[in-house]
């Protein structure tokens, strides 16, 4: 449904937000971007999962301008911060609490409208904290619970109360009602999360560093500039595939048909490891053949290996397989394809091939054109270049560039 612009409410929210852009750009830069959602029948307040503005249109009406902008504001920094998704298993109530603290701890500091009655503040719980750092004070200290300014959504399994899952393998994002927003798969929470890190870093750049929350900067900081490179975490992914024993993690798949489970064998030193190289961006002949250099380096530390290659775009192309005997080799690949991206093609291809290697390894623009792939298929790392803030949806997640 359209939003009615004449409507009383969603003018005074209009109003706020613009006052936001013009005053303070990195939040009016954000809200703006949230849909306005008139959720009146299971939102007593306002709320939001990213990409909407839920509101309660009594609430709203409830509110002075200034109160209205320090809301906007809040539902701004709960997707900033990540809240939705950072409960796990802490008692809901309290680390509703927490995220409230640090929210309107920034809110005040950068003189964000002025905070409602009733909302939770302590100056002891600064920017320099996180949400679970003040949770674990809050649970040490046996704090009264109080209601936060606002409903959380969360992320969680199945139904029944916030964040008590019934492993159904569906995911809810939920709210303290009987109704609310539609249910979210792993892969829309995904997207969503990079939908907001992109956006954030867009709204600070827009802002300027001094209209840009410290806090926020800091969380910048944090995903914009990974704590291990990608070579390490490559190497890290790669060895981590050494075993020496049998093991029930990787399942022979070639006993199923005679309806008999025997555990798959790994051997001390050797390795089964598979690459495939995105070919629908922008990947140089300069960084494959750093790309190139940093497997060969690390599969030469082993004592016997598999190496199975090969590059895609919406198929996969010229598949190479590598050991001890024709490795040098691998510096001559010659990558093709180049058309538009499907990661799900790796995937198709490796059970069509009967590929099942321990360890996955896909260098990409971070654009897969639908689905991520399988994340039950393999242990699987993928290493993106040209952005800093898409976040695979499973497995790990590093980030290229190239040496120095």
């Amino acid at each position: 449904m359209a939003t009615n612009l004449d409507d009383p409410v969603v003018k005074a929210i209009v109003a706020a937000r613009v006052n936001l852009l013009l005053e303070k750009p990195f939040f009016g830069t954000l809200a703006t971007r949230l849909t306005l959602v008139d959720a009146s029948s299971w939102c007593k307040t306002a709320a939001t999962e990213g990409r909407h503005f839920y509101y309660n249109r009594e609430f709203i009406k409830g509110l002075t301008p200034a109160q209205l902008r320090f809301l906007i504001g809040h539902e701004v920094l709960h997707v900033v911060y990540d809240h939705m998704g950072r409960r796990q298993g802490r008692d809901a109530k309290v680390h509703n609490m927490a995220a409230d603290y640090i929210v309107n701890y920034t809110l005040v500091k950068e003189e964000i409208g002025q905070m409602p009655p009733g909302g939770l503040y302590d100056d002891k719980y600064t920017d320099e904290m996180t949400s679970e750092e003040v949770y674990d004070d809050l649970m040490k200290n046996s704090t009264v619970v109080k209601m936060p300014l606002d409903e959380h959504l969360e992320a969680g399994m199945g139904s029944g109360d916030p964040g008590d899952g019934d492993g159904s393998g569906g995911v809810e994002v939920r709210v303290m009602g009987k109704d609310g927003p539609p249910n979210l798969t792993e892969e829309d929470l995904a997207n969503i999360r990079n939908e907001i890190r992109a956006a954030t870093i867009q709204a600070a750049q827009a802002a300027g560093a001094d209209k840009t929350p410290n806090g926020v900067k800091r969380l910048i900081d944090a995903f914009t500039q990974p704590k291990m490179d990608w070579r390490a975490l490559l190497d890290t992914h790669i060895q981590s595939a050494l075993k020496d024993d049998f093991t029930f993690q990787k399942i022979n798949r070639r006993s199923w048909s005679a309806g008999v489970f025997l555990p798959g064998m790994t051997n001390m030193n050797t390795v089964d490891i598979a690459v495939a190289i995105d070919t629908s961006g922008s990947m140089t002949k300069e960084m494959l053949m750093e790309i190139l250099g940093e497997v060969k380096g690390i599969m030469e530390t082993f004592k016997d290996f598999k190496l199975t290659l090969w590059t895609f775009d919406t198929q996969c192309y010229n598949i190479k397989v590598f050991g001890h005997d024709n490795l040098d080799e691998i510096m001559e690949y010659e990558p093709q394809g180049g058309g538009g991206t499907l990661f799900e093609a790796n995937w198709q291809f490796m059970e069509d091939e009967g590929i099942e290697p321990q360890r996955f390894v896909m260098f990409t623009d971070g654009y897969p054109g639908s689905g991520w792939g399988d994340p039950n298929y393999c242990d699987t790392l993928f290493i993106i270049h040209g952005s800093t803030s898409i976040v695979a949806p499973f497995g790990l997640t590093a980030y290229y560039e190239l040496a120095n």
